[in-house]
């Protein structure tokens, strides 16, 4: 297997690495070969690792608790990088070891990803799961430019493959040009699609609270299923992240993205990947550190949310 030579050499929050007793862990899939503008993800996990050393002590000042005592971090996934299906079915074992043994937060990498781990989810849990999405694209298209799969379809294959809950799929951010099939296909399957447009304006715990509380709702009609979240960068205005591929103007800001973050903190989440960073595009490591702190910031909720479970 040939495998990228530039794979991360340093961890998140400075971790130690391969640590199997530890509940929670990093992996990093550095792959970009789905692309369709700029290149550069493959850099990504590498960026936010080392944006995530400047959080000093790690510990949250919302969650008021450090995630680093229960976090691992298990490097980059060796993998081939001249084939999306060749990267894809040697991503499946080493997702499903991992995912046996720790609750993960994936480094992206672009979005072609998440696809493949959903199916390792799904099966690992028996059943379809609840997603979150943030984006600025509905990666719904049928083709990827002729293609039959990359990082524009994953969200079309997942529902036609059964592996979500269609109507526990939410989006955040939409905003890119897109045919009325391909922009609206979520809401059509009766999901929920909270564009950008839609959410200017709203940026506080207290003005996004009603959407998180009919997510909430949602979760309970249908069983709580295992929630995942999947966070494109792009979902981002780029004056927020200028490093990703394919920038889209008008976007969410950072504190919205946080406001959402924290509200849903005890909802059931079993994972979560973090995509599309590009550092090659990257000012001031500006699309990096947003990037790290979402990730921390979902750690941090998470690690709060097992302490309260354990005393509970």
């Amino acid at each position: 297997m040939t495998a990228f030579a530039f794979l991360s050499n340093t961890s998140f929050l400075k971790v130690p690495a391969n640590d199997s007793g530890r509940p929670f862990a990093i992996a990093g899939v550095a792959w970009d070969g789905s692309v369709t503008n700029r290149p550069g993800a493959r850099f990504g996990p590498r960026a936010i690792r080392e944006a995530s050393h400047m959080l000093c002590d790690g510990t949250h000042p919302v969650f008021d608790v450090s995630p680093e005592a229960a976090l691992t971090d298990v490097g980059d996934l060796p993998l081939p990088n001249t084939s999306l299906q060749g990267m894809r079915a040697a991503m499946m074992p080493l997702v499903r070891t991992l995912i046996a043994q720790h609750h993960m937060a994936w480094l992206g990498g672009d979005h072609s990803i998440t696809l493949p781990l959903l199916r390792a989810y799904r099966q690992h849990f028996g059943r379809p799961l609840a997603v979150v999405h943030f984006d600025a694209h509905c990666d719904t298209w049928k083709d990827h430019f002729g293609e039959p799969s990359g990082h524009g379809t994953w969200v079309y294959e997942a529902i036609q493959e059964g592996l979500v809950v269609k109507e526990c799929f939410v989006q955040f951010g939409i905003r890119s040009a897109g045919e009325r099939a391909a922009r609206d296909y979520v809401r059509d399957q009766g999901g929920l699609i909270h564009t950008a447009r839609a959410l200017r304006g709203l940026e506080s715990p207290t003005q996004l609270q009603p959407l998180v509380a009919q997510l909430r709702e949602r979760l309970a009609a249908h069983g709580h299923p295992p929630l995942y979240l999947s966070l494109d960068i792009d979902c981002l205005d780029p004056a927020f992240a200028p490093g990703t591929g394919t920038p889209e103007p008008g976007g969410m800001s950072t504190n919205q993205v946080f406001s959402l973050l924290e509200e849903m903190a005890d909802l059931p989440f079993v994972g979560m990947d973090c995509v599309e960073v590009s550092p090659p595009y990257d000012h001031a490591d500006l699309t990096s550190y947003a990037a790290a702190q979402f990730v921390w910031t979902y750690l941090s909720a998470r690690v709060a949310q097992r302490a309260q479970n354990t005393v509970a």
